[in-house]
């Protein structure tokens, strides 16, 4: 029942152990979330819309196989507008912001 916790808690264990204070800690994990979870959720958004291009020219031949190859590169684009909507609106917070 809590094990996204208890592995997130030890995936952090050495970031906390090193971090001399709050403000330190609070960095490290922005810094962990930024070199490694925001590039592989640009990778996932990359892939599904490869994805659904080579199901949309090349692998379904069908009218629904296109349609969801449609619907994949979508999906991959919405997030990939998402994506960089947010990037740039916690820019512009940390730009404003002083500190």
């Amino acid at each position: 029942m809590y094990k996204p916790a208890a592995l997130l808690s030890l995936l952090l264990l050495p970031v906390a152990a090193h971090a001399a204070s709050l403000a330190e800690f609070t960095e490290d994990i922005v810094k962990f979330v930024n070199e490694s979870v925001v590039p592989l959720v640009y990778v996932i958004a990359f892939l599904v819309f490869m994805i659904g291009m080579l199901r949309y020219f090349f692998l379904e031949q069908g009218e629904e196989g296109r349609e969801k190859g449609k619907s994949l590169m979508l999906w991959g684009i919405i997030g990939f507008v998402v994506m960089f909507s947010v990037w740039g609106i916690v820019r512009l917070g940390l730009t404003i912001l002083p500190g």
